[in-house]
């Protein structure tokens, strides 16, 4: 039996949304829908004071959801500038340039989070951990950092998804590249002890994308494409492409999941 890949590379990762970083927004549908339904999640909120963080936040898709919401319900400009601005972290430096909020920092979430983000009130994240090499460990790091009352919320693919591409690599005979996912238990598991859970939700979509290439050029467009397993061959691509449902559906996992740091000085 082959050894299982290990983890993709930070280096890896940043140079694929380097290279399609002016066609994410275009492609990223998904991510935009997941980044507005955590930020009416995370709007209500009773936020103590307190550094706020949006991890791998790319071209700010949750904080400009969170912004637009916040306008939305009334709140004026100076009540806005009083709440501790949402800081931008991402690894991918051409993201962030196409992100127009402002407090942008490139920062590598492997090399856990930045100090002055110790005692935070507030850190969120959506389609980011799964990118990391142990998003239990990190998820656990997260939390820890967190102040008592602070709060996490977090929106991230998990191993259910992607079933109609493993079936297809088994179907063909060939490895599959997807991703390695974390699994939805396990995340729960890691954040329980640390949180109280206000949610914790698997929400299931099916797309199609025309044809399995549809689907696979989506990933490489967004820049999604890394893999932790060599590229399949010109031979073994076509197999997988025989293999997979005419017309390219591929279902998603999405874990959404908000908590409370354990200990908290409740507000109510």
């Amino acid at each position: 039996m082959a050894p299982m890949p290990g983890p993709v590379s930070s280096a890896q990762v940043r140079r694929r949304f380097e290279q399609h970083a002016p066609h994410y927004e275009g492609q990223a549908t998904l991510q935009r829908a997941i980044a507005w339904r955590l930020a009416r999640l995370i709007h209500p909120l009773p936020l103590p004071a307190g550094p706020r963080a949006d991890l791998g936040a790319g071209t700010g898709l949750l904080g400009q959801a969170l912004r637009q919401q916040a306008a939305a319900a009334g709140l004026d400009h100076s009540e806005r500038a009083a709440a501790a601005p949402l800081l931008q972290l991402d690894l991918c430096a051409e993201l962030l340039k196409r992100n127009p909020l402002p407090w942008r920092r490139q920062w590598d979430l492997e090399q856990g989070l930045p100090p002055e983000l110790a005692g935070a009130a507030l850190l969120c994240s959506s389609f980011a951990l799964q990118w990391l090499a142990q998003p239990a460990s990190q998820l656990r790091h997260w939390c820890d950092t967190l102040q008592p009352g602070g709060w996490l919320a977090l929106a991230v693919p998990t191993a259910g998804s992607f079933p109609e591409w493993h079936a297809a690599a088994t179907c063909a005979g060939v490895p599959c590249t997807a991703l390695p996912l974390p699994t939805a238990e396990g995340l729960i598991a890691a954040a329980e002890p640390l949180l109280t859970l206000q949610r914790q939700e698997r929400l299931r979509f099916r797309r199609c994308y025309g044809s399995g290439r549809g689907f696979l050029g989506r990933l490489r467009r967004l820049g999604a494409g890394a893999s932790p397993g060599p590229r399949l061959s010109a031979g073994q691509l076509r197999q997988l492409l025989q293999a997979w449902a005419s017309d390219g559906r591929v279902s998603w996992e999405v874990l959404l999941l908000v908590g409370r740091k354990t200990g908290s000085h409740d507000r109510g």
